[in-house]
């Protein structure tokens, strides 16, 4: 289902990325579920004009809201909307979103929310690093410390995450779960979104492995509307932002983690036979034939996880080489300036597309 309520001016929307750069342009997405309520207060704060843009535009990615998300989009203006016919999660619109902007031409990409948690007073102070051409993404740090609605623990879980991910990421991002973001052309471009959780953690750590330069700026935000609907819980939040960091991270340092895994089976299984060989010195070895069985088997299986980690480093190194094949081919895709239709088809993810 493809329909089209305006047309977006292919001229000047492919001018920045088909050799004739007489255009800066700017696509605003918002990712929204069920905000009927609160999208036009977030549209409304959307800055009309920006220093260094040419064009400001809006995409609505619609998660399979269930109520007048989609209307409310098309009375307040939004210039293009993205819909999924079913619930997808937050990392799918996201992904969705990214790839929506690109094919309509954005050179600058602003990812905010629709509940209308952030102010749109901070998107031109956002760009301001991507259009002096110092960074290739910018993320917004709200200052965790300062939000009035996160309980005491909440922050600490919070700031403990983005510690965790600044180790893993080799980046300086202090508020990695923040929505408030922008991106060059080329850094979308680079951007392969696989959880089905949030893209927040994910993207920095990619970025951050694909050496990105990445900046913040401290951003405001807007009295709370609503409670989260990415988690239940925050136990749920803990243990599915885990296990996205701990895939990431063993998807581009697998070698690293594989060895340190086997490297501790290992020893466990050496520091048993140790324990066999003093037994057996003392002449009650036969006492302890449990421990040596189980030190052979420990120090086998750690071996074997080492070998693993060499064959995923090998593994590893064609998914380099994929996603750079992959950022080629995209990129040689959205040169080819197709029309509307085709530009339409190709779309990933959407089910239905309005401009």
């Amino acid at each position: 289902m493809i329909g089209r309520a305006k047309s977006p001016g292919t001229a000047s929307s492919r001018s920045s990325w088909s050799g004739s750069p007489l255009v800066a342009k700017l696509i605003i997405q918002i990712p929204c579920l069920n905000e009927a309520a609160t999208l036009p207060a977030t549209l409304r704060d959307l800055p009309p004009s920006i220093p260094g843009i040419d064009r400001i535009e809006t995409l609505v990615i619609d998660d399979g809201s269930q109520d007048d998300t989609v209307s409310v989009a098309r009375s307040c203006g939004v210039h293009h909307i993205v819909r999924f016919r079913r619930r997808k999660g937050l990392a799918a619109a996201f992904g969705a979103g990214i790839d929506a902007c690109l094919k309509l031409g954005a050179d600058y990409i602003v990812n905010t929310d629709g509940d209308n948690q952030y102010t749109g007073q901070d998107i031109p102070k956002l760009l301001a690093p991507l259009i002096a051409g110092d960074a290739d993404i910018v993320i917004g740090d709200r200052n965790i410390r300062e939000l009035e609605h996160l309980t005491a623990t909440r922050k600490w879980l919070q700031r403990l995450g983005s510690w965790v991910v600044r180790q893993v990421s080799n980046t300086q991002v202090p508020d990695t779960t923040s929505g408030l973001r922008a991106y060059t052309r080329d850094a979308a471009l680079h951007m392969t979104i696989i959880s089905e959780f949030s893209y927040t953690l994910e993207s920095i750590i990619q970025a951050g492995k694909q050496r990105m330069a990445i900046a913040h700026v401290p951003v405001s935000t807007n009295p709370r509307t609503r409670d989260s609907r990415l988690f239940g819980s925050v136990f749920s939040y803990i243990k599915k932002s885990a296990a996205t960091i701990v895939r990431i991270y063993a998807m581009y340092e697998p070698l690293k983690v594989f060895t340190y895994i086997g490297l501790l089976i290992f020893t466990g299984g050496f520091l048993i036979s140790a324990r066999f060989l003093y037994y057996y010195y003392i002449g009650d070895g036969l006492g302890h034939l449990q421990s040596l069985i189980l030190s052979a088997v420990l120090m086998i299986v750690g071996f074997q996880t080492l070998l693993i980690g060499l064959l995923a480093d090998v593994i590893s190194g064609n998914r380099k080489l994929i996603e750079d094949l992959l950022y080629r081919v995209r990129s040689i895709e959205l040169s080819d300036a197709a029309s509307p239709r085709e530009l339409a088809a190709s779309t990933r993810r959407p089910e239905g597309w309005e401009r």
